[in-house]
């Protein structure tokens, strides 16, 4: 899966779920269009076969199928507290694709949902006004790559373009895409606009190779980091989550030490950093369908329904990471979730 357009789109989506009472949508039949050997389902609900019990979704995952449907009810929901809010009052994200096509292990998409597969909302439109109509209240810090990777499923959505020409109209939202793609072809189609950041998630390669499952290399990342930045988009590097591992000092150095060489740091909008910290009930099911993922082992200390490492060793990998920062992007573009999100 480290191609998408070659390997994804080939392996995957044998089936697709379609709700019938979007079978006429634009972004429907444009979607079906690239699949031109799919079974097409129709379906009354998409719960009806993200929601199935009994499913295997570790097993799912390794052939994904997709179903298209229509968001109805919530369509903006408030931040979660283990999510950064950059100092941002009115923080909100919305999911306009459920699931992801990355295979992390120590993801908590994995304890969220009940199901392996893909679920793309086509009816974008209705997303988009309910925006405006929050927008007419407050200016707006949306995530809107929170359930999903966006970016990596632009081939098929289009939507971090669409975002990006949204936020063109809105000078009052910021859009961040939290992302761990490295398509740099991508970044060309699109018109740098600053109040849509590209985060990008960034992982020693090590872990990365063993825990992050289909995702671009350390390397690939980074090329595509800095074709964000020489392209003038909003960037920010996200070490969130830090993992523990024996020699994880090590890693995250090396890390650093390649990401430094790399890019130039100053250009950065800013960086977050934040160790692994997940919901008691996710990691309660994640311990249940994947027993064998070591993330999900560690003795964490429950805090408030939330577990995370014990405070000691959170405090000296974040430490570590933000004083290394520090040299490079300096204290004010740092962010740290475990400090009340507020900059170091």
């Amino acid at each position: 899966m480290r191609n998408l357009k070659q390997d994804y789109y080939t392996n995957s989506f044998s089936h697709i779920y379609v709700e019938e009472k979007i079978l006429s949508h634009p972004r429907t039949r444009a979607i079906l269009a690239k699949f031109d050997g799919a079974h097409v389902v129709r379906i009354a609900h998409y719960k009806d076969i993200f929601c199935r019990r009994g499913q295997d979704a570790a097993l799912q995952h390794q052939s994904q199928k997709l179903i298209l449907a229509a968001k109805q009810g919530s369509l903006l929901y408030a931040g979660a507290p283990v999510c950064q809010d950059f100092g941002n009052s009115a923080f909100y994200y919305t999911s306009c694709v459920m699931n992801c096509i990355y295979d992390c292990g120590y993801c908590y998409l994995r304890g969220m949902y009940p199901s392996g597969n893909l679920v793309v909302f086509v009816n974008l439109e209705d997303i988009f006004a309910e925006t405006e109509r929050m927008l007419r209240q407050q200016p707006l810090y949306l995530c809107v790559s929170y359930d999903t990777d966006l970016y990596a499923l632009e081939h098929l959505t289009g939507y971090v373009a669409a975002w990006n020409a949204f936020v063109q109209k809105h000078p009052q939202l910021v859009v961040e895409v939290r992302t761990k793609c490295a398509n740099r072809d991508l970044l060309k189609e699109m018109e740098p606009n600053r109040r849509l950041i590209f985060a990008f998630t960034l992982s020693p390669e090590r872990i990365a190779a063993r825990l992050e499952r289909g995702t671009p290399s350390l390397k690939q990342r980074i090329l595509c980091v800095k074709e964000a930045i020489e392209r003038g988009f909003a960037v920010r590097l996200c070490f969130d989550p830090m993992l523990f591992v024996s020699d994880w000092r090590a890693q995250y150095g090396e890390m650093l030490a390649q990401i430094e060489d790399a890019i130039p740091m100053e250009k950065l909008l800013d960086v977050s950093v934040g160790s692994f910290r997940i919901s008691q009930d996710y990691l309660k099911k994640m311990r249940k369908i994947a027993p064998g993922e070591p993330a999900v082992w560690f003795p964490y200390e429950n805090k408030a329904g939330y577990y995370q490492y014990p405070q000691a060793l959170l405090e000296e990998m974040e430490q570590f990471l933000t004083g290394r920062l520090k040299q490079t992007v300096g204290e004010d573009k740092i962010f740290r979730w475990n400090s009340g999100e507020s900059r170091q």
